[in-house]
């Protein structure tokens, strides 16, 4: 039998994009990978995990890699650190390491890693197993004015659960691409500069992923997010920035159980027809939705209609104060509507910049009851390689 641990895994699996609400009425959106939908870095994580349009930075790869040729630097890398479901277990990580190289003064390429533990498992026999996911991309950005850059990256994704091998399950992989679009520009707001900046990114557009050969096939986390910010000065020293995103996950919504109850005059509430609800769902053909077509899908597909399509936008706003473009302190607010995944947080955090390398960290404060993500932390180490040149004399 699987002990307590492996239960408390796979209701983590569920947990990064659900919580706890009435089950008739919570209907979230299921997909695969959900480690692809976790925020990495730590700047953003503290601007309530957001970053389409924010200042480019090193760790824009996840966000919008259409930001990199904007960057100052010429190139740079990061790693980001976050101990997750600290309130649930003691052993689950999220590590990611980007970084960027621009070509010339209009282009640049950028590739990131994310490795996503889940710690070790006891199981029966006294086996230990260590599932994982792991998502490795690159991209390719290019300016096309000079207010204007799009980018499209390509990623490998591959999720080891090794849960249940006992029944033929087996490690799934699945290969995506995302396009990013950024625009910026000066704004005059009665007689100060400011930088406006918009920014689009469709990410995770690819194939499902299977963990029994193809039998069955999960929707991997494809999203839309868009985003704006404006970056005001207040003075030669101080900035202060204002950025917002709103995503929809472009997945069809899976028929619910209560559908399933009513379609067949069953009383709902009653739980004793899960595994006829498992054939009644291959029925609806709802395991047979191209990628594609789910995408199209997913914004007219909702049980509850167009009321219920708006819950399913989720985003979040955030504010940035910088000094001297040295040190940074933020705050932001995260929302999901409460039956499609209850994700309600503030969040906190600052920076400390050098000319080599930039400490970013994040700090989670749920406003929702028994939130698992409640005092998630995130770090963040960037290096600056223009930096690291000047410093060894290159």
């Amino acid at each position: 039998m699987m002990n307590k641990r492996i239960l408390t895994m796979l209701l983590m699996a569920m947990m990064t994009l659900v919580a706890v609400a009435q089950k008739e009425q919570f209907n979230p959106i299921y997909t695969g990978v959900t480690s692809l939908s976790i925020a990495p870095d730590a700047r953003a994580g503290a601007l309530g995990d957001i970053g389409a349009a924010t200042d480019p930075d090193v760790n824009s790869q996840y966000w919008n890699p259409a930001k990199y040729p904007f960057n100052i630097a010429r190139a740079g890398m990061s790693m980001s650190y976050t101990p997750w479901l600290r309130q649930l277990v003691s052993d689950i990580d999220l590590i990611n390491l980007a970084g960027f190289y621009r070509i010339g003064d209009y282009s640049a390429v950028s590739g990131s890693l994310t490795y996503f533990s889940l710690g070790e498992v006891f199981v029966e026999n006294e086996m230990v197993i260590k599932p994982y996911e792991m998502a490795l991309d690159v991209a390719y950005s290019r300016m096309l004015s000079e207010t204007f850059s799009a980018a499209i990256a390509l990623r490998y994704i591959h999720s080891d659960l090794q849960y249940n091998y006992a029944e033929d399950m087996s490690p799934g992989s699945a290969f995506a691409a995302d396009i990013a679009l950024y625009y910026n520009n000066y704004i005059l707001l009665g007689n100060r500069e400011c930088m406006l900046g918009f920014g689009l990114n469709a990410s995770n557009i690819g194939t499902k992923i299977s963990y029994d050969d193809g039998a069955t096939n999960e929707f991997i986390p494809t999203n839309l997010r868009l985003g704006a910010s404006l970056l005001v000065p207040i003075d030669e020293y101080n900035t202060i920035s204002f950025s917002a995103d709103i995503n929809k996950l472009m997945v069809p919504t899976r028929p619910t159980y209560g559908q399933f109850l009513d379609e067949n005059g069953y009383e709902q509430g009653d739980n004793s027809y899960y595994s006829e609800y498992q054939t009644w769902l291959e029925s609806t053909g709802y395991n047979d939705i191209s990628p594609i077509s789910g995408m199209f899908k997913s914004f007219s597909d909702a049980p509850g209609g167009f009321s219920e399509e708006l819950k399913e936008i989720y985003g979040g706003i955030g504010v940035e104060y910088c000094y001297n473009q040295q040190f940074s302190v933020r705050g932001g607010y995260h929302y999901e509507n409460e039956y499609k995944g209850n994700r309600k947080y503030f969040t906190v955090g600052a920076g400390f910049r050098m000319n080599v390398f930039s400490l970013d960290a994040a700090y989670l404060i749920s406003t929702a009851q028994s939130n698992p993500l409640d005092q998630t932390l995130r770090f963040s180490l960037s290096f600056d390689m223009d930096g690291l040149n000047a410093l060894f004399g290159r």
